[in-house]
């Protein structure tokens, strides 16, 4: 990666911080409503991992979702307008956290069904392969969603028909507040794959230098050999479940000694120890996204609700 990338990459990651961090202080004020899914402390994994893409290849995620968003290449007022449920977010405030799509980035939706969009991305896959290109579709779900029908039904299909899938398991310790080794019967995801025969690795999602080189590596196999891949990615998220969660399941200080390895921190020191940005220049995206942060919550707040008229409207497409 050049330095430009480098750059786009801590900004981005950045952005995905304040951002969420704005939108977690909206939601204690009752502005944000329903469920909200935090991805603070994952950012190097969405950041890395589409960084890494092609714009031709497809995106497609579970409900936390904001990052995957910003990744893809949606704007930040479009994100925190969705998040308040405004006309001018990008599903039209109808869809809210859960729901962030826009399929003119290939960004293919936020899905609050665990899993559910794992069969999804496997047709997405069918159809590439139909068309005859090399397209591939990046699926990414937590841990949560492996002990589940719809992974190995999904697993077993993209293998059996050799689909380019690159199946990215976000392994932040916990689904909901159940911690992986208490819910799988294997303490490493990426063994799943292993029933399957198909390839698979796995990676530290604190590093995103580290998540983008796997999967580089992973989406070079996956289009150069015509056949799926698992990738799980070691991460953590600081904040709760969701903005509802007690969090009675872990300790302060786990959560604190996770804090200490901040993807953002690892990031700083890396492009400092490479002399790729100095500490000032650093600072100055970080200001820049303060700014950009509070020109959207301006912009979602003065943006009009959806109207009754379009209650019924998008329900189904017109063609």
């Amino acid at each position: 990666m050049d330095k430009e990338n480098l750059i786009q990459m801590y900004y981005e990651m950045v952005l995905i911080r304040r951002l969420e961090e704005r939108g977690a202080e909206l939601y204690q004020q009752g502005k944000i409503g329903g469920f909200m899914h935090l991805y603070i402390g994952q950012e190097a994994v969405s950041t890395g991992l589409i960084a890494a893409r092609e714009p031709r290849d497809r995106v497609i995620t579970a409900y936390r979702d904001h990052g995957v968003a910003i990744n893809c290449g949606i704007s930040a007022n479009e994100v925190m307008a969705e998040l308040l449920g405004k006309s001018t977010g990008m599903s039209k405030g109808k869809g809210g956290s859960m729901h962030m799509a826009d399929t003119s980035k290939n960004m293919w939706g936020g899905h609050a069904i665990v899993g559910g969009h794992l069969p999804i991305a496997a047709g997405f896959a069918i159809g590439d392969q139909y068309a005859g290109n090399d397209n591939i579709t990046i699926c990414m779900f937590g841990d949560g969603a492996t002990n589940i029908g719809y992974f190995h039904e999904a697993l077993n299909l993209a293998k059996t028909w050799n689909l380019r899938v690159l199946w990215v398991c976000e392994n932040n310790q916990y689904g909901m507040g159940t911690a992986v080794d208490r819910a799988s019967a294997v303490s490493e995801i990426r063994q799943k794959a292993e029933g399957y025969g198909m390839k698979n690795s796995r990676v530290d999602g604190m590093d995103v230098v580290k998540v983008h080189e796997a999967a580089a590596e992973a989406l070079k196999y996956i289009r150069t050999e015509g056949k799926p891949y698992l990738l799980e990615i070691m991460t953590y998220r600081f904040r709760g479940h969701s903005m509802g969660d007690p969090e009675r399941y872990r300790t302060q200080d786990e959560v604190k000694k996770w804090q200490e390895d901040d993807p953002i921190g690892i990031f700083r020191a890396y492009l400092a120890k490479k002399k790729i940005a100095l500490g000032n220049d650093l600072d100055g995206i970080d200001a820049q996204v303060e700014t950009e942060v509070q020109k959207a919550v301006e912009f979602a707040e003065a943006s009009p609700e959806p109207g009754m008229d379009q209650l019924f409207a998008d329900i189904y497409a017109e063609n």
